[in-house]
């Protein structure tokens, strides 16, 4: 097998951005290459195309000297310019299904043989759990065959549900901009009577950002004056209820209370995570015999359960609104570019990330729980995703959910 270099002469470095784009991933390209760059100027820097599918197919894009100099630009950007896509190398029979491979070639052999052939030392992952199982997977192969590469992911997803990383990258931004989405919403409380509006975020098993979602907009609030003599109410633009998988709740009892805050305020607006109730939701739709729409990974396409309908059509047939709005804050709180505690974050990672590529290390750069909270090299098979939201260390929203009277 091809040796592709090593980490005491390193030549080429390759950056792929997967899975679903988060505020992230044009500051994380960014980062990389000024880390790289201040290492040295000699090392070539290319990027994959649409994540997984750009290695399989050879479709890459070379860092130039004029875009090097004009890479700071990316820090003001949302998405990812190299593209993304949701690819597993070890779904042969998806990846064939999608023209990535031919009939007989394995994904991981036809990825390791293109890092091979574009002579890469070092390959740069920017994605979520699924993205670096993937990384995994792949460093794993290549090692067992012979093949001299470090593969090093960054973690990016907004549910920040990624084991055990204390905080992804991104997610601080898109919990600041769900905020903001709600912050516009709600106005439409004052477009009709008894208005119900059901604002639904991302977070597939993890109600995180939903709580910080909701966190961030009660702080927004306090910050507004209400001219009473014109009817204006702090009530009327409050959250009156957050839903998320990890807290239980009996729906008649949160019917009866937000009936009675409808007819006392006029309106009821609510939080729902989209993965809150999600198995009573699948447990319906398949009793109606319908088919449930899956990802190359298994996931459940939420989108197409639609969990914010449900907990809107739910809760209006018990506390009778005239009207139920339901929005969804997820498109536009994963395209916005970082904030300046995710840079700060993200500079950090990149130099940790280039550091450990120069000591010739693999794994996951992030704040590792199980070390202090400390920036690491997280070794693959401790990333796993599905990581839970633990609301006993976030007393602040707890105390929020008491002061709503929701517990």
């Amino acid at each position: 097998m091809p040796v592709i270099g090593s980490p005491q002469l390193m030549r080429k470095v390759a950056i792929l951005t997967a899975g679903g784009i988060a505020p992230c991933l044009s500051s994380a390209i960014a980062a990389l290459v000024r880390e790289y760059d201040k290492l040295s100027s000699d090392i070539e820097i290319i990027c994959y195309r649409d994540g997984y599918r750009g290695l399989l197919m050879g479709e890459s894009v070379s860092i130039t000297r004029g875009a090097i100099e004009a890479i700071d630009g990316l820090y003001k950007f949302g998405g990812s310019p190299i593209g993304n896509s949701r690819i597993k190398l070890t779904n042969v029979d998806d990846c064939v299904k999608r023209g990535l491979v031919k009939l007989g070639e394995a994904p991981l052999s036809v990825a390791a043989e293109q890092l091979a052939k574009d002579r890469v030392d070092v390959l740069h992952t920017i994605g979520g759990d699924d993205t670096n199982s993937v990384a995994a997977d792949l460093a794993k192969y290549l090692k067992n065959n012979n093949y001299h590469l470090q593969v090093i992911g960054l973690p990016k997803t907004i549910d920040n549900d990624i084991f055990p990383i204390a905080q992804s990258l991104g997610a601080n931004t898109a919990a600041e901009q769900s905020a903001l989405f709600f912050e516009h919403i709600v106005s439409e409380t004052t477009a009709s009577p008894r208005m119900f509006i059901v604002h639904e975020t991302m977070g597939r098993k993890c109600g995180w950002l939903t709580a910080a979602a909701a966190l961030s907009y009660a702080k927004k609030l306090e910050e507004k004056e209400f001219i009473a003599a014109l009817g204006m109410s702090k009530e009327r633009y409050s959250i009156h209820g957050v839903y998320i998988p990890e807290i239980p709740f009996d729906l008649e009892k949160e019917a009866t209370r937000l009936r009675r805050i409808l007819d006392y305020v006029g309106c009821a607006n609510i939080f729902v995570s989209e993965g809150a109730c999600v198995d009573e939701i699948v447990a319906e739709m398949e009793s109606r015999g319908e088919k449930i729409a899956r990802d190359a990974f298994g996931h459940i396409k939420l989108d197409t359960v639609n969990p914010g309908q449900w907990f809107g059509s739910q809760f209006a047939k018990k506390i009778n609104p005239e009207k139920v709005l339901v929005q969804k804050s997820g498109y536009f709180a994963r395209s916005a570019p970082s904030n300046i505690y995710d840079i700060t974050l993200i500079n950090d990672s990149a130099e940790m990330a280039v550091r450990c590529a120069t000591d010739g290390k693999s794994g996951v750069i992030g704040l590792d729980e199980e070390c202090g909270n400390q920036m690491s090299c997280i070794d693959f098979s401790r990333i796993r995703g599905g990581k839970q939201f633990d609301t006993s260390k976030t007393p602040d929203f707890i105390n929020f959910l008491k002061q709503i009277g929701q517990l």
